[in-house]
């Protein structure tokens, strides 16, 4: 698999606390979700496939072992959002909220 986030992909990623992780996946998916609402489709996918690509490297984690469950459940409903039918009914204020918490603990830094 080519990633994008190369220096993250080689080992970077790991180095960061899940809340982090989290945080940044939710910034990208802001990202998607503000070029949507701007009708530009190109980057909003591009963004969109950069958070699924975070996401990835994320449930790859050994650290989030235990977490897997609600990993790969947001994985499947962001795809569905983003390039599916919605049929999980999600929204742009669904996923402010979801993320809002990762990264408020970010910004305190949580461990």
């Amino acid at each position: 698999m080519k990633f994008q986030h190369q220096k993250l992909a080689s080992g970077g990623w790991r180095n960061l606390s899940f809340f982090n992780q989290m945080a940044n996946i939710g910034s990208e998916v802001e990202r998607a979700v503000n070029w949507r609402n701007k009708d530009n489709e190109l980057y909003s996918q591009k963004a969109a496939k950069r958070a699924l690509e975070l996401l990835f490297l994320t449930i790859d984690d050994s650290k989030n072992k235990k977490r897997l469950k609600e990993l790969t459940r947001l994985y499947e409903v962001l795809v569905d959002y983003f390039f599916g039918q919605n049929q999980y009914f999600s929204s742009d204020l669904l996923w402010r909220k979801y993320f809002y918490a990762f990264n408020y603990a970010a910004r305190i830094n949580v461990k």
